[in-house]
């Protein structure tokens, strides 16, 4: 069986008035990949995932979602067709509780909608018991399931990390992108979070991944593309990447040679 290409995105091209922040950047992820996306503060890797997940519109560029073509035109409409994200700043409900946080993210794959939500039949009473069943496993999942019921603003930083992973998981995406999961973290919490994404791996699950700590994506990611000033100058194996002059030159620095 030849491998399944999650996501194929060619020729992405965006300009922010004079400025081209994007040049010709693709990239290819197969099925149950830890896909990594580094460079240096600039080189384009926000702005690349803010045009995947719909956040910005691009110039050009083709897109395609486990071979089937995409319009990155709205963040809902990204979540929709598959992909679910997380930012580098945590964008949780924070009086809601870690449970009806994931909760939320269920709803984007829920069949009653507003109807069945306002009048509360019984299809909806049913559904919505599996949605919260769903939620719980969830939290488990991640590692926070006896947190389930703490107003989320009161969990610790590397456990808001964890419930935004599991919402993101709960909207059953074809493909989990992921930016800076490990900013402001301890080494225990960045240890932690290691071991969750490789669990999320072990599941079938496809990771694309942002981020700063170098070390860290060497160790996790399955392949890695790099990018200076919205260009991508390398792509391949970690070995490869970190053996790559001009990625040492632009990112890693002598201390890796």
């Amino acid at each position: 069986m030849s491998e399944q290409i999650i996501l194929n995105i060619a020729g992405v091209n965006k300009r922010f008035g004079g400025l081209a922040a994007l040049t010709d950047v693709g990239i290819k992820i197969m099925k149950g990949q830890i896909y990594g996306l580094i460079g240096p503060n600039g080189a384009g890797k926000t702005t690349f995932f803010n045009v995947i997940t719909g956040l910005y519109q691009p110039d050009t560029g083709t897109f395609e979602l486990a071979g089937k073509p995409y319009s990155p035109s709205a963040p809902h409409e990204v979540a929709k067709a598959g992909i679910a994200r997380t930012f580098q700043n945590i964008r949780l409900f924070g009086e809601m509780t870690a449970l009806e946080n994931v909760m939320v993210g269920r709803h984007v794959r829920s069949h009653q909608g507003v109807f069945g939500a306002v009048f509360r039949h019984k299809a909806a009473r049913i559904e919505e018991a599996s949605i919260r069943a769903r939620a719980q496993e969830l939290l488990d999942f991640v590692g926070i399931g006896q947190f389930a019921n703490r107003t989320s603003k009161f969990l610790s930083y590397g456990d808001q990390r964890r419930l935004e992973i599991a919402r993101a998981l709960a909207t059953d995406p074809q493909l989990l992108a992921l930016d800076e999961p490990a900013a402001g973290m301890n080494a225990t919490e960045k240890l932690a979070l290691r071991e969750l994404l490789v669990k999320i791996k072990n599941e079938g699950k496809t990771v694309l991944l942002i981020e700063h700590d170098v070390k860290l994506m060497m160790g996790l990611c399955d392949r890695i593309t790099v990018l200076e000033y919205g260009k991508p100058i390398a792509e391949g194996l970690p070995a490869d990447i970190q053996k790559n002059q001009a990625v040492i030159d632009a990112y890693l620095g002598a201390a890796h040679k």
